[in-house]
């Protein structure tokens, strides 16, 4: 019986060492995401608004449409590379979470 509960009490503390080291995973993930947000949607309000200020100050109304659309192009371009860049922050961050179970399903799997 001393035995059973030996081997029950390392295997609950491997669990709780796996759970951290995964939270852990997580958490700089998460922050490294968030980073990344926050560096972009000052970048994008910065874009934002260079492109206002040369629209108002196009001479004429193509001038205007031109630099109204090459914002708009710029800014969809860049969308759609960040938010790749985000997705594949959140891929990485799922595999490092799962890393640490990795070794433990190997362990039921015999």
């Amino acid at each position: 019986m001393l035995n059973n509960f030996d081997e029950i009490q390392k295997l609950s503390k491997d669990n709780m060492e796996i759970a951290a080291e995964s939270f852990g995973s997580v958490s700089k993930g998460l922050q490294a995401i968030a980073a990344e947000v926050a560096d972009y949607q000052k970048k994008s309000f910065e874009e934002g608004s260079a492109a206002i200020e040369k629209v108002v100050a196009s001479k004429s109304l193509d001038k205007a449409f031109e630099a109204q659309s090459e914002y708009f192009k710029s800014a969809y371009e860049g969308f759609v590379g960040e938010m790749t860049k985000i997705g594949e922050m959140y891929t990485d961050l799922s595999k490092d979470a799962y890393k640490p179970y990795e070794g433990l399903m190997g362990k039921f799997g015999k």
